[in-house]
């Protein structure tokens, strides 16, 4: 579908609507920056999936309220509501695509 920045403003009405993959990352984060083409690709392909970009250094206050320990950090929300959720710097494409396939 889409991928769009999220700020700490916007953050909670970007993930109110449809099945949003949500990338948790920081300009710092190689394991992220690695990842970001990847996530733009699920985002092409899957017509129902919409991935929201926050940087976390940004919106500090929204990670806190979403728990976010460390970064990478992927979460997945249904209608606001999250579902699923992976934090791990060793991270790759194939094991982000695994887990969005289980979901979808």
């Amino acid at each position: 579908m889409s991928v769009v920045e999220a700020t700490r403003e916007d953050f909670w009405e970007k993930i109110d609507d449809g099945m949003v993959l949500v990338d948790v990352w920081s300009q710092e984060c190689q394991p992220c920056i690695k990842l970001a083409p990847h996530l733009e690709q699920l985002a092409e392909e899957n017509d129902d999936l919409t991935v929201v970009k926050l940087e976390a250094p940004k919106a500090r206050r929204v990670c806190m309220d979403l728990k976010v320990m460390g970064l990478p950090t992927l979460l997945l929300f249904r209608d606001g509501e999250e579902v699923d959720r992976i934090t791990d710097p060793d991270l790759d494409a194939e094991a982000v695509r695994g887990w969005i396939d289980e979901h979808l």
